[in-house]
């Protein structure tokens, strides 16, 4: 179904899809990127319906499908791309995605998760992620090279114990999945922790990125992170955590 997804061209290289009849909780962004030699996919959103037919790499060219987590909302179509690379902390889980691991079965009882059925008969109960091993492994200071650009790895908890962004040290290109974004931060799942949250906010102040995509929600400069994070900081700062 091509009406699934929205997608937005956000500049000559970069594209982002959503699945916008998704319930907004779990409505991720998906990035994709064009590289000189590979291209570049972060994040696959929910799986409902087949994200690779969406998704215009030439015939022939590699590409890197990095999942940033492994939360349903990120990993669901990630099955779909034979190159997948994602979170050491977690990686063993890929093989199975495990419901509890991923949240997939918060979504089962999910009330109003779709606005609009992706096939006749589809229940939200019956969701399943397939499992996805990973052909790659990333934690802190790996490099993901597409051969006119280079991202570093930064591994940066706290949203969840697993979750990583990828950086363009030369460019400032920021792709952040959920360590932040602009919007409400959700740091209060099972898997949460606020102690590994703030260390992360205290390192994104530093962080001097150009423009940032994140895994929910609009981009962002440097100045809007920046006060993202504090404002973060500040608000847990507050309430003693």
């Amino acid at each position: 179904m091509d009406s699934w997804f929205s997608k937005t061209i956000v500049d000559a290289k970069t594209t982002m899809l959503t699945e916008p009849f998704v319930h907004d909780s779990v409505r991720a962004n998906i990035w994709h990127l064009r590289g000189r030699d590979v291209d570049l996919l972060v994040d696959t959103g929910m799986g409902i319906c087949p994200l690779a037919p969406q998704i215009d790499t030439p015939a022939g060219k590699p590409l890197l499908a990095v999942a940033t987590h492994i939360h349903l909302d990120h990993v669901g179509s990630l099955h779909e791309f034979p190159l997948r690379a994602g979170p050491r902390h977690s990686a063993a889980q890929f093989d199975s995605m495990d419901e509890a691991v991923t949240y997939a079965c918060m979504f089962h009882d999910l009330e109003g998760a779709v606005s609009k059925l992706p096939a006749p008969g589809w229940r939200a109960a019956d969701y399943r992620i397939p499992p996805a091993p990973l052909a790659r492994t990333l934690d802190e200071g790996d490099m993901i090279d597409l051969g006119d650009r280079q991202f570093r790895v930064l591994h940066l908890p706290g949203h969840s114990p697993d979750s990583i962004a990828l950086f363009d040290e030369a460019d400032g290109l920021f792709f952040a999945g959920d360590a932040i974004y602009d919007a409400m931060l959700i740091d209060d799942l099972p898997d949460s922790d606020r102690a590994a949250y703030r260390r992360t906010m205290q390192r994104l102040v530093e962080l001097p990125i150009r423009i940032g995509h994140g895994g929910h929600g609009p981009s962002f400069d440097g100045r809007r992170m920046r006060e993202i994070a504090t404002t973060y900081l500040s608000r847990t700062d507050r309430k003693g955590e």
